[in-house]
């Protein structure tokens, strides 16, 4: 006898559409699994065979083979296990046939029969929909989440009796109280995120004001930000402050960052992430924390869990040198490649780096640092030249006096930075970018174009600077957004002076 239930696995933060086969036949009792199912797959047996039992339902002492197909990727996680169990009730006639027709099976199994949830609910449900199942069989805990791909017939489920009566007629799918998706500020707090955004405001920072003009800067146009200074001078008061002045995202882009976080399991309740992510990871975090990877599941790092959002970096210089490294391909690309022997993914990461940095191991400014010649020199090399030429907006951060009067408020400044990135999403409506960081060089003469005047001055601070390549073209993409915060679409040449005048020579 045999049946197939259809079933999603992740691959990176993406589902894969799985087909577990069941196929139950005389001989010595048995239970083997192919089709390279990782630890928890081969561990199914027992968790399916308690759960059937517990549920007053006859385990086959038959020979059983399940097989998760295709077999060219390992199945990971213990999201099949109520397919598996599904197929098994199918194969040995305890279904109809055609009860799962259309329909797609997802969720763990509890030894008491419960159907508990699965990490990545919003990447399978999307896997399945793709591929044309419209009905989804869900654990109950993720039917929000669930809810919240368009077009889907949540089925939830809490315990395997359960879904035997509803796909045998004898009960009507459950309806859980509200299933429809809940629109919210993010999947807070997790873990690496700033809980206490509703409590910050820049008004809260005195002086600073090339610093905060350069913060604006920095999250209506997405160009990367790096603030260099002593202790104390409020470097990361004003960073983690870059939450309250970013817009809410795109539908699509709130989608697709729930659906990331969905796989790491920081989307609790199905709530819809509205608002930009934000993660601050320690400087003792490893390359693969960061950029992500992993031997067995390669699962997205910090800079994936940023995207669409901001990734801060606090004690820049204390980060690992092969950490921030990793980091340079992904800053360029927007995007973090992970090759395996089996296979290559891709994660997105597109995404606003700020970073915070002493100007020495001491601390201290430069005048009274106290370093010897050799640890500063070392201290300074973990921060190569190809990472600093990525920063857009590179800051030293002077001590503000205390007679400084506070600027304008979040509220003030989201106004206009909300202005400047409306007006790049209608600049570039159709295109694969939507701010002027992610404008493609050979684009430039398109969208940021200069007329005589603007063009000997952008060459002149080329020449003077002594410029890289991405260097002039960084100048180019600011002034460009210096140009839509001042609403105007012409850039001229105050604002590729401006945008020299914070890309400074840092310490």
């Amino acid at each position: 006898m045999l049946a197939s239930v259809r079933s999603a696995t992740l691959l990176g933060v993406d589902g894969q559409l799985v087909a577990v086969e069941i196929h139950v036949s005389n001989g010595l009792p048995a239970y083997n699994v192919v089709g390279l199912p990782d630890a928890a797959g081969r561990e199914s047996r027992e968790r399916v065979r308690a759960a059937l039992l517990s549920s007053g339902l006859e385990w086959p002492m038959r020979r059983i083979t399940v097989n998760l197909a295709p077999g060219g990727f390992r199945k990971t996680g213990s999201g099949l296990e109520l397919a598996v169990a599904t197929g098994v009730l199918l194969a040995v006639g305890e279904l109809p046939q055609g009860c799962l027709d259309g329909i797609g099976v997802l969720g763990e199994l509890g030894l008491d029969g419960s159907v508990r949830p699965v990490p990545g609910t919003l990447a399978l449900v999307h896997a399945l929909r793709r591929e044309g199942y419209g009905r989804v069989v869900v654990p109950a805990a993720n039917a929000r989440e669930a809810a919240l791909v368009a077009g889907v017939d949540v089925l939830p489920v809490r315990t395997l009796p359960e879904l035997r009566a509803c796909l045998k007629s004898e009960l009507s799918w459950p309806s859980p109280d509200d299933v429809a998706p809940r629109r919210g500020s993010g999947a807070g707090p997790p873990a690496g995120t700033d809980s206490d955004a509703e409590a910050l405001d820049l008004v809260d920072v005195r002086g600073l004001k090339e610093v905060r003009l350069a913060l604006e800067i920095a999250a209506a146009g997405g160009h990367h930000l790096l603030l260099v200074g002593p202790p104390g001078v409020g470097k990361t008061m004003v960073a983690r402050r870059v939450v309250t002045i970013l817009p809410d995202l795109l539908p699509e882009e709130a989608l697709d960052v729930t659906r990331i976080h969905s796989v790491v399991g920081e989307v609790p309740d199905g709530v819809l992430m509205t608002r930009p992510p934000f993660r601050a990871p320690h400087h003792t975090a490893s390359s693969a924390a960061i950029v992500g990877g992993g031997s067995v599941r390669p699962r997205p790092g910090e800079i994936t869990l940023a995207h669409c959002g901001t990734l801060f970096m606090d004690e820049l210089g204390e980060f690992a040198p092969a950490v921030l490294d990793a980091m340079r391909q992904p800053l360029e690309e927007r995007v973090v490649r992970i090759s395996r022997q089996s296979s290559t993914l891709a994660f997105p990461a597109d995404f606003l780096l700020i970073a915070c940095s002493n100007p020495c191991p001491c601390g201290r400014a430069v005048t009274e640092c106290t370093c010897d010649p050799g640890r500063l020199a070392r201290y300074r090399r973990r921060l190569s030249a190809p990472l600093l030429d990525r920063f857009e907006l590179r800051m030293s951060v002077a001590r503000p006096d205390a007679d400084e009067q506070p600027g304008d408020p979040s509220a003030v400044v989201a106004a206009r930075v909300a202005r400047a990135v409306a007006r790049q999403r209608a600049r570039y409506d159709g295109l694969p970018w939507r701010r002027n960081a992610a404008v493609p060089a050979g684009r430039l003469r398109d969208f940021a174009p200069l007329d005589r005047v603007a063009s000997e001055v952008w060459r002149e601070i080329v020449r003077r600077r002594q410029l890289t390549g991405r260097g002039a073209v960084t100048v180019r993409k600011v002034a460009r957004t210096i140009a839509d915060l001042a609403g105007v679409d012409d850039i001229d040449p105050s604002h590729l002076l401006l945008a020299e005048s914070l890309r400074q020579d840092t310490p």
